[in-house]
């Protein structure tokens, strides 16, 4: 088992291109060659989990919130970067994040808050299209299961929550070689006539150039024949945000006791009239102010988030928005530990742990 191994896992189940653009997503540091027999998540890399890492030969460290997130020109004892990220180079501990990919994508942190909240019918707030293409290739009959397994290997095939899903045509395909051509089957200076398949799968765009790569290699062909169609995109399940329902609805105190007690916090803010009754809910994990406007046009009664800054809170009550926070780390933490619930299961060779040291820095009286 590789580093790269549990990635390719993990980028399949929260696909990076659901990531916002401004963030900073996927391996971060160390070589997805390297074993990987220990993993721990965390929500953020501090010196705390940094030291569990080492001290528990940590090969892999999968983390909510990125490192190096804005750049740095120097790693060395005299930064804070440095003395942060320098006892991981030197045990060669790799650190990986999806952020954002695993908040938007479907089983991701906002999915597990609505379950927990006991919200139905959750949608995104915010929906995201899911650019993908077709690639369609003729391949003889003897590169058919070599081509196949390499597209699928790539992630491509995949609908929904099939895998391997292609399409395949019986045919016959036609060539005249030059006197360069070196073909696979057949002669060069006339033209011949070969049984072929053609093969269709369906990949996101951005694994596309990787499939084709691939294929091309698994194909015997010198000059394999291959067409890449764009689809239209289908934003589906996967976005920023939630939207859900309370069925039987609560009062607004009601519900906040609901997400104390979930969540296990405390020190709340809450905005709005307690008696006010709440069915219609938005979530978004950790900071959710960019979702304001999202929740208010879709006629939520009230908006869950970790934090909003002063103006927001402002903006929401002017809105007609009840406001429930309940602190970034309260928001975003289950989620680090569902996820080493996720990779244990996945990888059941591998031992998977969330951080013990993680703890919110802030305390309440």
């Amino acid at each position: 088992m590789t580093v790269g191994d549990i990635l390719a896992f993990l980028e399949r189940f929260a696909p990076l291109h659901l990531a916002e653009s401004r963030d900073n997503v996927g391996l971060l540091l160390g070589q997805r060659g390297r074993s990987a027999a220990r993993v721990m998540t965390c929500l953020t890399v501090t010196p705390h989990t940094v030291a569990e890492a080492v001290e528990s030969k940590a090969d892999l460290v999968v983390c909510h919130h990125p490192i190096l997130f804005r750049p740095v020109q120097r790693l060395s004892e005299d930064t804070a970067e440095g003395r942060l990220l320098l006892p991981l180079l030197k045990e060669a501990v790799a650190v990986y994040s999806p952020h954002t990919a695993f908040d938007n994508c479907a089983g991701g942190i906002n999915d597990l808050l609505c379950e927990r909240l006991g919200l139905q019918n959750a949608k995104p707030l915010r929906s995201r299209a899911e650019p993908k293409v077709k690639i369609v290739v003729f391949v003889p009959d003897g590169d058919l299961a070599r081509v196949s397994d390499a597209l699928f290997e790539a992630g491509a095939g995949v609908i929904g929550e099939y895998r391997e899903c292609s399409f395949r045509v019986p045919g016959t395909g036609t060539f005249f070689g030059s006197e360069a051509a070196h073909p696979t089957v057949g002669q060069k200076g006339r033209r011949e006539e070969v049984a072929e398949w053609r093969l269709e799968v369906v990949c996101d765009a951005d694994k596309a150039p990787e499939a084709i790569r691939r294929m091309r290699q698994a194909h015997s062909y010198e000059e394999p024949a291959f067409d890449v169609y764009p689809l239209q995109a289908q934003g589906g399940g996967l976005g920023a945000g939630r939207l859900g329902e309370l069925n039987p609805p609560l009062s607004l105190w009601e519900f906040a006791s609901r997400v104390r007690a979930v969540l296990r916090t405390s020190g709340m803010r809450i905005i709005g009239d307690p008696n006010r009754r709440i069915r219609k809910v938005a979530v978004v994990c950790g900071s959710g102010g960019d979702l304001l406007n999202e929740a208010a046009q879709a006629q939520a009664d009230v908006f869950v988030t970790g934090e909003l800054r002063f103006h927001q809170e402002v903006a929401a009550e002017a809105a007609g928005l009840a406001v429930v926070l309940a602190g970034h780390y309260a928001t975003e933490r289950p989620g680090v530990e569902h996820l080493a619930e996720i990779l244990a299961r996945q990888f059941p060779q591998v031992s998977v742990w969330p951080s013990r040291r993680e703890h919110d820095l802030a305390w309440s009286l």
